[in-house]
């Protein structure tokens, strides 16, 4: 007892049914709890009976050392809780051995506890109607997430954030069970950022009289980028790298240049994009805006089983196409005839595995096409290459690389707010509802419904959330013939729709203008994504020709994976996500990717395929793979044997086509030949 007496601190006084609880501490920390009865005397009210609670046990001890422990304490506290005649009376006995006490606002919980826990109007926490301390909050907030799942670090950090700043428990409870309380679920907003550029007027431009015309018809002034871009050379001729936000107007400084040289007789335009669907979409839009003074086609990859993508006009003035459509040709040795720019939309899409080193290649044996047909065909004076990114970590050395001139133009047009909530798979469709509800039911200032684009990791988990939307949806994926994609994208564009769910397919560019976008997972198939995908996606929220604001909702489920290889959740992703940086854009090669763009750049360029190799983005080990060619009887020298063509027609890597031929030796049927390398594809 000597030992508590000297390190008492702060002594604590509060009602107890018919007793008193007593606490004393030193440095925060208890160090003594005890109960105390008071009895009446002529003198007035005086310690009766004395008792310290030590390991659950109550030990008797003689009132006068609650007196001793009284008089060594720094400063003797009562609570507000307690009664205030009981108040009357513990300061009456403390009076009699000339003690003051200060009745203090404390945590209820803590005092029945036998803790000491002062709140105050600035810390103190509302629950059920009562104000709580902040470790009593906290501790009843990790008992409501023990229900939900486990939270790692981030999260828990996020909500206790939030537990603090509102003040309220209820609210992060509510939150936690799918409440949508805005105040709670933002996480920051994205300020509109518009730089003070100015504008090149339309009939400025020189450019041919009928796009001309066109122009001036649709615009009077160019965006800040297209401006930007103008005055740095594109009409020019130069190559070009573009990285400009979502809705800048990157795609009319690829159109500009492109149609401008088509209809001067400088060549064709070749558009590339990387997904079919916007492909077809861009495709609509030239025939819709050029096809009365151009001849518009389209080129796409082609199937395993059928070989589509032969049937195109590959003497159109403007082609709109896949990477994989593109290179299909050029590995196939097609004519393209005299192309006079190229744009490669999306060309962030370097850093990718498969699709990243595929581009690449690509880039470069369109390059060598330029420049081979430039020796052989008098009067060609080659192509000038645009390349669009709205998400590039490292512009300066991609530009170089590309030996591009770098247009960065840093403009949000409209604010963004993202918002976090947490949910469970079971919970999150009702949420999008509840949002997507909200968001049609409101129109902005210029008199457009809030739309949303929702987000998520499978073309089942599609048709499922639109299937639980009140108002009408519709999913929009890959796996949907072009007709019904080209009807979801027409009653998205005439407001009869309130939502579209989707996967990776809008995220590359297709051009809906939501007001909103929701991400129900924070995969795509099974990887998470990375920052520049997610910076993509959150960037169809708003646009400033529909919508005052975008808004951004991530419904995160705690301890959520999608594949047993994730080795992390999806509440320490989303945390990643907000506050990642972008990532450099460059693309690597391992021995597979090194061979198949070797032996494409062989069937292509023959002994020149150095060349190509040396000047694309990635280092290619060049020696290694013709060696590893060689070997897989790919290559005889520098000429493809036919096996070597058909693998680099058909985009085989090297263990796919061993997987082939082992089938066929096997007398595998085809049909389960090309069933099992679509399984391959999937697990990988």
């Amino acid at each position: 007892m000597s030992q508590q007496l000297a390190e008492v601190e702060t002594l604590f006084l509060h009602e107890a049914r018919s007793d008193y609880t007593v606490v004393a501490n030193r440095d925060g920390k208890r160090v003594l709890r005890g109960r105390l009865e008071l009895k009446e005397t002529s003198a007035g009210p005086r310690p009766g009976k004395f008792r310290v609670i030590r390991d659950g046990e109550d030990h008797p001890r003689q009132p006068d050392e609650f007196v001793d422990l009284a008089r060594a304490a720094g400063r003797i506290r009562i609570s507000e809780q307690t009664s205030p005649e009981n108040r009357a009376r513990l300061k009456e006995m403390l009076d009699g051995y000339q003690l003051e006490a200060t009745a203090v606002r404390t945590c209820r919980r803590c005092a029945s506890d036998g803790r000491y826990g002062p709140i105050t109007s600035e810390d103190a926490i509302d629950h059920n109607g009562e104000l709580i301390c902040r470790d009593c909050a906290r501790r009843e907030l990790e008992r409501e997430l023990s229900y939900k799942g486990e939270f790692t670090g981030a999260a828990e950090e996020r909500l206790e954030e939030l537990l603090y700043e509102s003040g309220d428990l209820d609210r992060i409870v509510s939150l936690l069970q799918g409440g949508l309380d805005p105040d709670l679920t933002k996480y920051d907003e994205v300020s509109a950022n518009v730089d003070d550029v100015s504008p090149v007027r339309t009939e400025d431009l020189d450019l041919h009289p009928d796009l001309s015309s066109h122009l001036q018809g649709r615009f009077e002034e160019l965006l800040p980028v297209q401006s930007l871009s103008v005055r740095n050379g594109l009409l020019d001729g130069d190559d070009q790298l573009v990285v400009s936000a979502t809705a800048t107007g990157k795609t009319l400084v690829g159109e500009l240049t492109g149609i401008d040289r088509a209809l001067k007789g400088d060549g064709k335009l070749l558009f590339l994009v990387p997904l079919v669907a916007l492909a077809n979409q861009k495709h609509e839009d030239f025939e819709d805006r050029y096809g009365d003074l151009l001849d518009v086609s389209i080129r796409v990859g082609s199937s395993r089983v059928n070989d589509d993508g032969n049937r195109f006009d590959p003497n159109a003035d403007v082609i709109v196409g896949t990477y994989e459509g593109i290179d299909h040709a050029l590995r196939t040795g097609k004519d393209l005839g005299d192309v006079g720019t190229v744009v490669i939309d999306e060309v962030h899409t370097l850093k990718e595995g498969e699709r990243g080193h595929r581009l690449d290649g690509l880039i470069s044996r369109l390059k060598y096409y330029s420049e081979d047909r430039m020796e052989t065909h008098a009067g060609y004076d080659g192509t000038q290459f645009v390349y669009l990114s709205a998400t590039v970590g490292n512009p300066e050395w991609l530009a170089e690389k590309l030996r591009a001139t770098l247009i960065e133009y840093e403009e949000r047009p409209v604010p963004i707010e993202r918002h976090v909530t947490f949910a469970d798979s079971r919970e999150k469709a009702q949420i999008a509802d509840k949002l997507v509800k909200r968001e049609f039911d409101t129109k902005s200032s210029k008199g457009y419904r809030g739309q949303t684009i929702i987000f998520t990791n499978s073309r089942r988990r599609c048709h499922e959330i639109s299937r639980k939307l009140r108002y009408d949806s519709a999913p929009y994926h890959a796996g949907l013939d072009y007709g019904r994609r080209k009807k979801v994208e027409r009653q998205f564009g005439n407001q009869d729709l309130s939502a579209v769910v989707t996967t990776a397919a809008l995220a590359a560019g297709v051009d809906f203008p939501a007001s909103q976008v929701i991400f129900d997972s924070l995969a795509m198939g099974i990887e998470w994504l990375s920052v520049q995908e997610f910076s993509q996606m959150l960037g169809r929220a708003g646009r400033p020709d529909y919508h005052d604001r975008g808004r951004v909702y991530l419904l995160v489920e705690p301890d959520g994976v999608y594949h047993g290889s994730m080795d992390r959740t999806e509440d320490e992703v989303a945390f990643t996500l907000l506050k990642g940086e972008m990532e450099d854009v460059a693309t690597h090669y391992d021995e597979t990717a090194a061979a198949e763009e070797t032996l494409a750049n062989v069937v292509v360029a023959g002994k020149k395929a150095k060349r190509l190799n040396d000047r694309m983005i990635g280092e290619v080990p060049t020696k290694h793979a013709l060696g590893k060619l060689l070997e897989w009887n790919f290559i005889d020298g520098f000429e493809p044997t036919p096996l070597g063509r058909g693998v680099t027609r058909h985009f085989l890597a090297p263990d796919e086509a061993f997987f082939i031929l082992d089938s066929v030796r096997k007398g595998t049927d085809p049909y389960d030949i090309v069933a099992d390398l679509e399984r391959r594809d999937d697990e990988e």
